[in-house]
C-alpha cells in the first residue's frame, strides 16, 4: 500500500490472476462491506469490453449492491481492451488519464473500488498501459492505493498468483490480501491444499473464499450472505 491516507478517499484496486474467476463478485463484496461500515463508496470499471453482448461488470456490481458505478471506456468485443480497440479502429485513452476522474471521486467518497480487466498485466490501452500504470498515476495524486488479488482455486493457481504478487511488488505495491474466487461447493484435494498454500508461497494473507455461483443471487440474498460472515471471513470461512 502506498500511503496517502487523509488527503482523499482510498482507492482499492481489484485485480485477478486471469479472467472469469470472480473479480466482479469480490468487487461487489468490497463495496457492500464498505456500505455496511457506513462508508461512502463507489465503483469504477476503467475499461469494459464485450458490451455488444451486454457485458457490464459495473452494472453487475450495481445490481448486487445498489451503489453508483462508473464505466469509463466501453468496447464491443469481449477481448483485451487494446485488442478490442484496435479491431474496432477506435482510439482509447492512455490508462493514466483514468486517474483524474477517479481522483475526483475520492473527494466525495471514502472508498473507490476499481475493478481491472482480466489479469494484472492486461493492456488497458493501445500504449501498453496496465493497472500498475493507473496505480502509479493515482499515487502521483497522493491517493492511498491498495490491491486485492482474486485467484482461482484449482491447479496452476500457486504459480499464477505468485507471478501476480511478484509483479505488484516489483512496482512497489504490497497486496492487501488474496481472495479465492469461484470456490467449489465440494472442493477436492488440490483446492484444499491451494487454500492453505497460497498465503504460504506468496506471503500475502488469504482474506477468504467466494463461493461458486454467489453472483447469481439477487441483491437481498447477496447482502444477507455477506452479513452472515464478518469481514475477515468474507463470504465463507476459509477453514470451511
Amino acid at each position: 500500500m502506498n500511503s496517502g491516507a487523509g488527503r482523499a478517499g482510498q482507492v482499492l484496486i481489484v485485480t485477478g490472476t486471469t479472467t472469469g474467476i470472480g473479480k466482479t463478485v469480490v468487487t461487489a463484496a468490497l463495496v457492500a462491506q464498505a456500505l455496511g461500515r457506513g462508508e461512502r463508496v463507489t465503483m469504477v470499471k476503467p475499461t469494459q469490453t464485450g458490451v455488444a453482448d451486454g457485458d457490464s461488470d459495473a452494472d453487475e456490481v450495481h445490481r448486487l449492491t445498489g451503489v453508483e458505478t462508473h464505466e469509463l471506456t466501453r468496447l464491443d468485443e469481449p477481448l483485451a481492451p487494446d485488442t478490442a480497440a484496435r479491431r474496432a479502429g477506435v482510439t482509447i485513452p492512455p490508462v493514466a488519464t483514468y486517474a483524474d476522474p477517479i481522483r475526483v471521486l475520492t473527494q466525495t467518497h471514502d472508498l473507490v473500488v476499481v475493478e481491472g480487466a482480466g489479469g494484472l498485466l492486461v493492456r488497458l490501452d493501445t500504449d501498453g498501459g496496465t493497472l500498475l500504470d493507473l496505480a502509479d498515476a493515482l499515487c502521483g495524486h497522493e491517493i492511498d492505493v491498495a490491491f486485492v488479488v482474486v485467484t482461482a482455486p484449482g491447479l496452476g493457481t500457486l504459480n499464477h498468483t505468485e507471478l501476480t504478487v511478484n509483479a505488484l511488488r516489483a512496482r512497489g505495491f504490497e497486496p492487501a490480501g488474496l481472495v479465492v474466487g469461484a470456490w467449489p461447493t465440494d472442493p477436492g484435494v488440490a483446492e484444499r491444499c491451494n487454500r492453505d498454500d497460497l498465503p504460504r508461497v506468496t506471503g500475502v494473507p488469504l482474506l477468504g473464499v467466494a463461493p461458486e455461483g454467489v453472483g447469481t443471487l439477487d441483491r437481498a440474498e447477496f447482502l444477507a450472505m455477506l452479513s452472515a460472515h464478518d469481514d475477515r471471513d468474507w463470504f465463507a470461512p476459509t477453514g470451511s
